[in-house]
């Protein structure tokens, strides 16, 4: 009788160290849970990437993308073949001064030079801007004189953008170009507007000539240096 008593008397003892148990071993799972939340949100965000500053062009490479502006005026008729012929001599006179600099300092150009430079390609910039956004436009029309006229300018801001013409040679082709249309102008408005045959023979005679010069002046050993990659 006393052996029972005490076995039932136990019982609750065991079931309350069991609950004791089951509880640290929650509260332990619950502290490591918030220890492990906690450590997460503290954890410092990666710092922002400061993004590099953009380094200026090169002389060579600000002539380049003047040249390709140009090209793409010509090839879209927004420069006139005069008005491409302007802006050549223009570059071709940069050309020519930045070499004879380079020339007198060994192959190098002063920071005062690079300075005078940048401002005369900054007044050419701007040239090329007004002169593809006025109102003066290179116009083919569908006539066979129409197309040779485009078709050479084609050729002429082909030349450009890849090189093989000079600022010098192309301005020479544009001043060609732009005498060939003024006489084909001239001609139109004593005709009412038409060429006579004798008229369309004389100028696809003068576009044939300029048509060599073209091939001439890109094939060559004069060419438009490109910027070297670093």
């Amino acid at each position: 009788m006393k052996f029972t008593w005490m076995k039932w008397s136990a019982l609750p003892v065991a079931v309350l160290m069991v609950g004791s148990v089951a509880m640290a071993q929650d509260q332990s799972s619950s502290g490591s849970q918030s220890s492990g939340q906690s450590g997460s949100s503290s954890t410092p965000a990666a710092p922002a990437t400061t993004p590099a500053p953009a380094t200026k062009p090169t002389i060579a490479q600000r002539k380049e993308n003047q040249q390709d502006r140009i090209a793409q005026g010509v090839k879209s008729g927004q420069l006139t073949a005069g008005e491409t012929a302007n802006l050549e001599t223009k570059e071709a006179a940069i050309n020519g001064e930045t070499k004879a600099d380079r020339a007198a300092n060994g192959g190098k150009l002063t920071s005062a030079e690079k300075t005078q430079i940048n401002q005369q390609q900054n007044q050419m910039s701007k040239q090329i801007y007004d002169g593809k956004h006025n109102a003066a436009k290179q116009n083919y029309g569908n006539s066979e004189v129409g197309q040779r006229q485009k078709n050479q300018q084609q050729r002429i801001a082909q030349g450009i953008k890849s090189g093989q013409l000079t600022a010098g040679e192309t301005a020479k082709l544009e001043n060609q170009q732009k005498d060939i249309n003024q006489q084909v102008k001239a001609d139109r408005s004593a005709n009412g507007g038409k060429l006579t045959s004798g008229e369309k023979q004389q100028v696809n005679k003068e576009q044939n000539a300029a048509s060599k010069n073209i091939y001439n002046k890109k094939h060559n050993a004069k060419t438009q240096a490109k910027p070297k990659s670093k």
